[in-house]
């Protein structure tokens, strides 16, 4: 059996000292299948608790450590603060891990550190207490603040549902499992759910509640084009509701994963292509009954998920990230018939991202008028669209608003 720190450091160093996704250097790693839920579940813990980790090491450590012997601490002290394992082997697990890596300099400090270290006490200033508390970078903590006062809290430390799970057929077979109803047919949220051999046969997919609900208020039509569409889960939920549905993708890679999953789920009518949604098109001008703009985004809506989003986005990226949106809602905007319907959305709670946009485009679009749309899923509805809330709406986080062509 392996040191237990060594999968979650050889994923969490692809991280932290290589720059990618979570999800990324999960798949990419060769994990012991026998621990490979521990495995995860430390890797996504770490990152969740990141900042709070950091805390501790800051206020233990005379200087900062190296990234590798910072992330074994880390690794260590999630396991001990949060998964409640004895001392001694987390210790001797963390010398070893650090010894075999090459770092026999560092074990001593390793040893020393995680025998004497202590749990310092919060902040007193409330934001950078909140950051620490919540684990959240300090802009992401005054940003919510200053938006949604004393839910702040509530919408950084809002828990994860589970796994949410669309059936086509097939969802008797699953019920015994502890899950929660959603208020969409056929779609469940599991306390644990793996993957088995009918998930290639069609019989359900995963998919975010978020976009299980923005495409529940989506109105029928003939023709729909996905401007921003990869991995193809909306597209294919959409294709139920539109003859044709064009489902566009910026990176090639990513086109191909539209196709292999409309193919899995039997979407004949979704065609997926690649293309840059903010470059106009003359053949898609005035075509579409809807246009669907789930733009890029800062993510903030989804750390819960995705709590690596919290180590690598950063506060300036809120402004180029606005320019993109507006350049796709910009662009599609011309693609829409008269009497269709625009629809943008966001997995984000950042206001600027969102009714921001919204304003701006129709002080822009006088050919346009603000339809916001309603959803059975718990939402608070804005002055100009619907913000869904992680603490509100079955953990998840994401914006939508509509706009018809006069």
């Amino acid at each position: 059996m392996n040191n237990p720190l060594t999968d979650p450091y050889m994923v969490l160093n692809k991280v932290y000292a290589g720059g990618k996704f979570l999800k990324q250097a999960l798949s990419e790693t060769p994990l012991e299948p026998l621990n490979k839920s521990r495995t995860v579940k430390i890797c996504y813990g770490v990152l969740e608790k990141d900042i709070y980790l950091d805390w501790i090491i800051s206020a233990n450590a005379e200087k900062s450590p190296k990234t590798s012997v910072k992330i074994i601490l880390k690794i260590a002290l999630f396991m001990l603060e949060f998964m409640q394992k004895h001392n001694y082997m987390v210790v001797d697990e963390a010398v070893t891990l650090a010894k075999k890596l090459g770092k026999e300099g560092a074990a001593g400090f390793i040893n020393a550190f995680l025998r004497s270290y202590k749990v310092p006490s919060l902040p007193e200033n409330p934001v950078q207490r909140l950051a620490v508390e919540c684990s959240a970078p300090t802009w992401l903590v005054k940003k919510l603040k200053r938006s949604y006062k004393n839910e702040a809290k509530d919408i950084l430390c809002a828990p994860s549902q589970g796994i949410c799970v669309q059936f086509k057929r097939g969802a008797e077979r699953y019920l015994d499992k502890p899950h929660k109803t959603t208020p969409f047919e056929n779609v469940y949220i599991f306390d644990n759910f793996v993957r088995d051999e009918n998930f290639f046969m069609g019989d359900y997919t995963f998919r975010s509640i978020g976009s299980t609900a923005i495409c529940s208020a989506i109105s029928a039509g003939q023709t729909l084009l996905d401007a921003c569409a990869a991995p193809g889960g909306k597209s294919v939920l959409l294709s139920k509701k539109f003859k044709s549905v064009i489902a566009c993708e910026l990176h090639p890679h990513r086109v191909e994963l539209i196709k292999s999953y409309a193919q899995r789920m039997g979407a004949e009518n979704v065609t997926a292509i690649q293309a840059d949604s903010r470059v106009f098109n003359p053949s898609y001008e005035n075509a579409f009954d809807a246009v669907l703009c789930d733009v890029p985004c800062s993510g903030t809506g989804v750390i819960n998920e995705n709590p690596d989003i919290k180590l690598f986005r950063k506060e300036e990226d809120i402004l180029s990230l606005q320019k993109i949106q507006l350049e796709i809602l910009e662009n599609c905007s011309r693609y829409v018939k008269k009497g269709g319907t625009l629809y943008y959305s966001t997995c984000s709670v950042l206001p600027e991202e969102n009714d921001t946009a919204a304003c701006t485009f129709l002080k822009l679009h006088p050919e346009y008028a603000l339809t916001i749309p309603v959803s059975p899923l718990k939402n608070r509805q804005t002055n100009y669209g619907l913000q869904f809330l992680p603490h509100l709406s079955l953990g998840a986080g994401f914006y939508l608003t509509a706009f018809k062509k006069l």
